[in-house]
């Protein structure tokens, strides 16, 4: 054969036959190889897959897989400082009780990493003069709202109160202007009244609360009670001599700033015992103002937890800001529900939120409001119940009742 012909013979169409050809190989490895084709078209058909269908249909799982499950202990470095409001007569005071708070080693009511060493502690807001106020607020109060001493009776009898804040609005010099002797006397008289331990507050004008707090203090001396507040706009050294003199309690008051807060808490406590402060970050209840406020005071808790010696102080929440939210008292259309509910649920709702961020001491006003509140507490504060920490898992299995 002549060469040619052995050419030709080893010639491959590519078109149709090059599939067949390569068909009847396993592996084919070409080497020195030059193709040279005008075009190319590869049909590849996809191979189909054999699945084997079960004969028979799996059955249903008759209990939950059963899995090992610890608890996520966490072991905080420092703890809260705790703080005794008032004094009994053993203490060197008049009152029938002394309030603890603080003391927590870990956050609000984790039962399973630690005791809560002390409840927050609720206070009735009492005012030396008649202010305007919610409806529903003055329903519950009507016959008491002119006269402190009797506010203050009728939230500890009726309501009670396991302490009441006094707040001396009407020394304020752009509505009453009253003088630090007659604010005074009117602390005294709330004494008399009622042997809860108190709080005192003044009017927000820094130089004025100065004097008031000063009358206020000697008077009240060796009651420890918790003077409410201290800025830093105020002389914090005289504030500080004051309470300490007499033996008194101090609320540090700052708006929303862990910075600020930390730097009035560095000033007193260069000048008070550390265990004579209270922390206040400020209440807002309007809208995200909760929001920041829950955060902040989150903030605060777990720092001094972590070790930030300048925030282990116990917390303080105005609750009655709640209801500077017009939704909670004023005239809304139906869907909004009757505002005698309105107004305590939000002033409750309140309360709960800053009590999960670590508040040990609430202001409030509404006698419902505060009910709930203590009764939400007891249950969660309860010792007398087992804490069952083996049996996570109960519910998947409990019964609806």
């Amino acid at each position: 054969m002549t060469e040619t012909k052995k050419e030709n013979k080893l010639k491959i169409d590519l078109g149709t036959d090059l599939l067949e050809t390569l068909s009847k190989f396993q592996e084919l490895e070409l080497t020195d190889v030059e193709l040279e084709v005008g075009e190319l078209e590869l049909w590849i058909q996809p191979g189909v897959a054999t699945v084997k269908i079960p004969t028979k249909t799996p059955s249903k799982p008759t209990k939950i897989l059963e899995t090992e499950f610890k608890i996520p202990i966490i072991n905080y470095p420092a703890q809260v400082l705790e703080v005794n409001l008032g004094a009994t007569k053993s203490q060197g005071g008049t009152r029938s009780t002394s309030l603890k708070i603080g003391g927590e080693t870990t956050l609000p009511f984790y039962r399973f990493e630690s005791k809560m060493p002390n409840p927050p502690v609720i206070s009735f807001d009492v005012f030396d003069m008649k202010i305007p106020l919610a409806k529903p607020v003055k329903t519950e109060l009507s016959d008491v709202l002119e006269d402190p001493s009797a506010w203050a009776k009728l939230s500890v009898d009726k309501f009670g109160a396991q302490m009441v804040n006094l707040h001396l609005v009407s020394t304020d010099p752009l509505i009453k202007d009253t003088s630090p002797k007659q604010a005074a006397k009117t602390v005294e008289d709330v004494l008399q009244a009622v042997d809860v331990p108190l709080a005192v507050g003044g009017c927000g004008a820094p130089e004025k609360d100065l004097k008031v707090f000063e009358k206020v203090a000697e008077v009240a001396q060796g009651e420890r009670i918790l003077i409410n507040s201290v800025t830093l706009d105020m002389n914090v050294e005289k504030t500080a001599e004051l309470v300490k003199k007499y033996g008194h309690i101090v609320i540090a008051f700052t708006s929303m700033n862990l910075e600020d807060a930390k730097e009035l808490n560095r000033k007193l406590f260069a000048l008070l015992p550390r265990d004579r402060i209270v922390i206040d970050t400020t209440t807002a209840a309007l809208g995200y103002g909760l929001d920041y406020a829950f955060t902040v005071m989150e903030r605060a808790r777990i720092a001094g937890l972590m070790g930030d010696d300048q925030l282990q102080n116990p917390l303080a929440s105005g609750t009655t800001n709640a209801w500077a939210a017009r939704e909670a008292w004023m005239k809304m259309p139906p869907e909004w529900g009757p505002r005698e509910l309105r107004g305590p649920i939000w002033e409750t709702v309140t309360a709960l939120t800053l009590m999960l961020a670590g508040v040990n001491y609430f202001m409030m006003m509404h006698p419902s409001a505060v009910k709930t509140v203590r009764e939400i507490i007891e249950n969660l504060t309860n010792t007398t119940e087992t804490f069952d920490t083996d049996n996570y898992g109960n519910w998947i299995s409990m019964n609806a009742q």
